[in-house]
Formats: structure tokens, C-alpha cells, sequence
């Protein structure tokens, strides 16, 4: 059985070497990678001591700052699996990943105390608080046994915990992590992430982005999400440092700080890049010193790629696609082909293999469009105790990522929607983000999402629902008629609906399901 470094093992090894270096830092602490491993050791033999072994899963409830990297690279230098979650997650789902994961310890933040009442699976709970834990927090959180983790990881003197001395060798296809998200049934589904497929997806991302030592990320993804844990390890893997910033609320804010810490990298979602064009100002972008920002998340507004571009410039900007599933990283976007190729996700990240297939899996020619599948070490082993979900998408060796997509002459990869998205308007296949595209190119329009409702007539209807510009005049009627200028008839929406906002998850991704539910509907008076 193969066995693999890890990011514990990275941590330790610059420890050694440059134990002064800057590792993980926040507006209120700071810690040296000498600090980072002191703490993550001490964390450790507290979790040992505790009951946690190789192959347990630890829950991870904690914003974004430097007790949670701590917190998740503790219980991963144990062997052990860590499961981080949104803070925010309502009872019913907490309730069920407890009783999936069997976990009988985690990590939360001590003003959540009371979403915590009621849990007897749990034996131990690591409270993260500014000052020791006040009594009546340890009453609504007993029979449980509580220690504090103070802000920066480090554990209260009085724990006086035997540090961990050396890491379990770990096998490769040891569970590292569990992601959770939101299943076909609505329920909590947990994406399996081996130690293996992280070393892997970590070294290729390095790779692309060129990442060394100097390099600083500024952080504002939660860490429960891969997009912002990748950012994390990448940095860790080099020897080089993170900012994080859980301010983003205050854009103005994060700027100043990205200028003043030196920052190198700044990683983002559509949401981030369009809140930065509405508030950015141009002398807080004159200021950075950036070498490079990465687009995940789903599709950016090509006016929105475009500023991005220009404003932040000579930062590269890369766009890149992935999922979960693929423990964060599928393609990239080279920035000298920008232009060249506008609108594609790239290429396979070094290690991944791309092909567009039939439904028998049979590979198709180039231009035509079919299902997005993909290979490599990155790939997950499946869902947690869901084999039927697990076979749906793994298939003979390779992940069926759910997207539709095309491949150009050179390789590269266009996608042109979910497969279970793509709209049937009387007999033919419409996809929601080639009108997205579309309305979005409308002066009046800031932000649409488009989605299938009930048809008056039978089958399904396109409704666009579309966020108008500040002080904009338009109407639905105006949206269609400029639809029908450049698309066929059937591509044209039924429906045009106008919402000040867009409903979105915590990473920032619109809930199209709950646009579904809002307007199912629109079409029946």
C-alpha cells in the first residue's frame, strides 16, 4: 500500500528549515511556522489523549482564522479524518452528519455553543474562544467534557497536553477529509478526500500557479470549502504564507490589508470579482502587489473577467473549473490565452485527463457536445456509505462531473451547462448558461440566473430571473426582444422576473433550486 506526505508533514519539515518564516496570519494573529507546528503537535497529543486515532472523524465548526488551520491539521497528523463544516449549518444537517460520521469529537466556536445543545454522541468538545469558556457555556454544552483552543490554536496552559513526537505514516488512500454537500435528496452527502488525492491536487495546482516560498495568499473562502482549503495547502506544501481575512464584508477593508501585508495571491469566486467592481476604488488597486488571482466557482460575467483583468493588472488572473469531487481542481485557464480562447475552462491541471463522452461513455469528436468526465489521483473514492450515488459518477475509472461540454481543435474545454439543468422547450435541449451569458451582456442587467418551470402548456418554460442595474429602466418584454435579435425562438425566454438579489450558498454559488421553488408558478395564470 502506498503511502504519501501530508500537510502535517509539510508544516513539520518547514518548521525545520526556515522555523521563523511566516506561516498563517490574521488581522489579530500571528504565527511563524515554528509556532504552527508547536501548536498543531500540542493539538494533537490533546486529540490522542482524548480517544482520536487513525481513520476517526473529527467534526470542524470554526471561522475562517488561524485556531481552524490548527485545529484541521491536528487531527490530519493523526491519521485522522477531518470533517469541517459550515458554522452555519441548520440542526437537521448537523444531526445527520454526526450519525454518518460516528464522530465523538469536534472543534466549534464558542457563540455557537447552543446550536450544540443536545448532542450525547459527543465525549469531547475543543471550544474556540477569545478567554477561558464562561460557566453557563459549559453548562449548555455538558455531558460533554470541553477544552479550550484559544484564537491563534494554541491550547490553554493548564491543558498541559504531551505533544505528538512523530507522524503516523499514512496511507495513501486513508480518508483525509469529508466535504460536505448538498445531495440529489437534499440531505448532507460527504465527498470523500484521501491524504492521496490531496498530496495530488495540491502539487498540480502548485505546479500551474508557479507557487515558491515568497508567495502570500489573502483568504477570504471559508476553509470548509475546497476552493479556499486548496489555497491553504498549496501554500503550506511551498513553505509560503496566508492571510486570512474573514472581512470581506468590508471589501475597502481587505484591500488596504492585501496592499499593506505584501499579499501575492487573492483567490475569489464570481461573487467576490462583481462586489470588488461595484466598491473597488482605484487607488486601494493601484496599491497591490499581487502576481496572480484565481476564478472558481462557477462562470464569471465576461464584463466582469474583463475588469477583473484590467483593474488588478499586471496580476495574472486564472480562471480555473473544478469540483469537490476532484478534491477542488479539474482545468485552468492559461492567462496568455486569454483572448484566444474567452469563455473556456482550459485545460486538464497536470495529472488530470478531460474527454467529452456519449451516455455509453463512448469519447465524441471535436465540437460536439456531450458529458465532461475526468480522471486522476485528485478524483475522490466516492460518498460517504452512498454506493449508489458513489457509482453514478464514478464509472470504469472515471468521475462524471454532471457538466456538459465541448473540446475545440486544441484542446480545450467549453461547458455549456449541467446535464440536469439543461432545459427540454418544446423538443429542444436550451442551456440556462447560454442565455445567462446573453442577458448578462445587457446594459441594464447586473446578474441572472436562469432556470426550468412548469410550462401552461405542458413540458418546461425558461425563466430568467434577472437583478437590474441600480436605476435601470427596463422591462421583461425588453429582455425577450433582445433575445430575439441573436437566438432562435426556442432560446428565448417565456418568462422574465426581476429580484433585487440572487439567492446564494456560502461560497458564493447561486441556489438555482430555490429560484425553481420560488417561481414554479410564473407560468400557470
Amino acid at each position: 500500500m502506498s503511502r504519501v506526505d501530508s500537510s502535517p508533514a509539510w508544516v513539520l519539515a518547514h518548521a525545520a528549515r526556515t522555523p521563523d518564516a511566516p506561516a498563517v496570519d490574521s488581522p489579530w494573529v500571528r504565527l511563524s511556522y515554528r509556532q504552527l507546528a508547536d501548536r498543531m503537535l500540542a493539538l494533537a497529543g490533546h486529540l490522542r489523549a482524548a480517544g482520536v486515532g487513525q481513520g476517526d472523524k473529527v467534526l470542524i465548526a470554526l471561522p475562517l482564522g488561524p485556531a481552524a488551520v490548527v485545529a484541521g491539521l491536528a487531527v490530519q497528523a493523526l491519521g485522522a479524518c477531518a470533517v469541517e463544516l459550515d458554522r452555519e449549518a441548520g440542526a437537521a444537517s448537523l444531526d445527520a452528519i454526526l450519525a454518518q460520521t460516528g464522530a465523538r469529537q469536534a472543534f466549534l466556536f464558542g457563540q455557537d455553543a447552543r446550536r450544540w445543545t443536545g448532542k450525547p454522541v459527543l465525549s469531547h468538545l475543543y471550544v474556540v474562544h477569545a478567554s477561558p469558556p464562561p460557566e453557563r457555556m459549559l453548562q449548555v454544552l455538558a455531558p460533554a467534557a470541553c477544552t479550550w483552543v484559544q484564537e491563534d490554536g494554541a491550547l490553554a496552559p493548564e491543558a498541559q497536553p504531551t505533544p505528538l513526537d512523530t507522524l503516523p505514516s499514512t496511507p495513501a488512500d486513508a480518508h483525509a477529509a469529508i466535504v460536505y454537500t448538498s445531495g440529489s435528496t437534499g440531505t448532507p452527502r460527504g465527498v470523500i478526500q484521501t491524504f492521496g488525492n490531496i498530496a495530488a491536487n495540491t502539487r498540480s495546482i502548485v505546479e500551474y500557479l508557479g507557487l515558491t516560498p515568497a508567495d502570500r495568499a489573502h483568504l477570504i473562502l471559508p476553509l470548509h470549502y475546497c476552493y479556499g482549503k486548496s489555497v491553504l495547502q498549496t501554500h503550506l506544501l511551498v513553505g509560503g504564507s496566508v492571510f486570512l481575512d474573514p472581512r470581506f464584508m468590508y471589501p475597502q477593508v481587505v484591500l488596504e490589508a492585501m496592499a499593506a501585508e505584501g499579499s501575492t495571491g487573492f483567490a475569489g469566486v464570481p461573487l467576490t470579482f462583481e462586489l470588488l467592481k461595484r466598491q473597488a476604488s482605484p487607488e486601494a488597486l493601484s496599491k497591490l502587489k499581487l502576481r496572480y488571482l484565481t476564478q472558481a466557482g462557477g462562470g464569471m460575467a465576461p464584463d466582469t473577467t474583463q475588469w477583473t483583468r484590467e483593474a488588478f493588472h499586471p496580476a495574472e488572473l486564472y480562471v480555473m473549473y473544478g469540483q469537490t469531487e476532484a478534491t477542488a481542481r479539474l482545468s485552468y485557464l492559461p492567462p496568455r490565452l486569454a483572448k484566444e480562447k474567452a469563455g473556456s475552462i482550459g485545460i486538464g491541471i497536470p495529472g488530470v485527463e478531460l474527454r467529452v463522452v456519449a451516455e455509453d461513455g463512448t469519447p465524441l469528436p471535436v465540437g460536439e457536445t456531450g458529458h465532461l468526465v475526468a480522471r486522476g489521483a485528485n478524483v475522490t473514492p466516492g460518498y460517504l456509505d452512498a454506493p449508489e450515488e458513489t457509482a453514478a459518477v464514478l464509472r470504469d475509472g472515471w468521475l462524471w462531473t454532471g457538466d456538459l461540454a465541448w473540446r475545440d481543435a486544441d484542446g480545450f474545454f467549453f461547458l455549456v451547462g449541467r446535464a440536469k439543468e439543461i432545459l427540454k422547450v418544446n423538443g429542444h435541449r436550451v442551456s440556462p448558461a447560454e442565455l445567462e451569458h446573453h442577458l448578462a451582456s445587457h446594459p441594464a442587467v447586473k446578474e441572472v440566473a436562469v432556470v426550468g418551470v412548469p410550462d401552461a402548456l405542458g413540458g418546461e418554460a425558461a425563466c430568467a430571473v434577472v437583478v437590474p442595474h441600480t436605476g435601470a429602466e427596463v422591462k421583461d418584454d425588453d429582455l425577450r426582444r433582445f433575445c430575439r435579435e441573436s437566438l432562435p425562438a426556442h432560446k428565448v425566454p417565456k418568462h422574465v422576473v426581476f429580484t433585487d438579489a440572487l439567492p446564494r450558498g456560502p461560497a458564493g454559488k447561486v441556489l438555482k433550486a430555490e429560484l425553481r421553488t420560488r417561481y414554479s408558478s410564473v407560468g400557470s395564470s
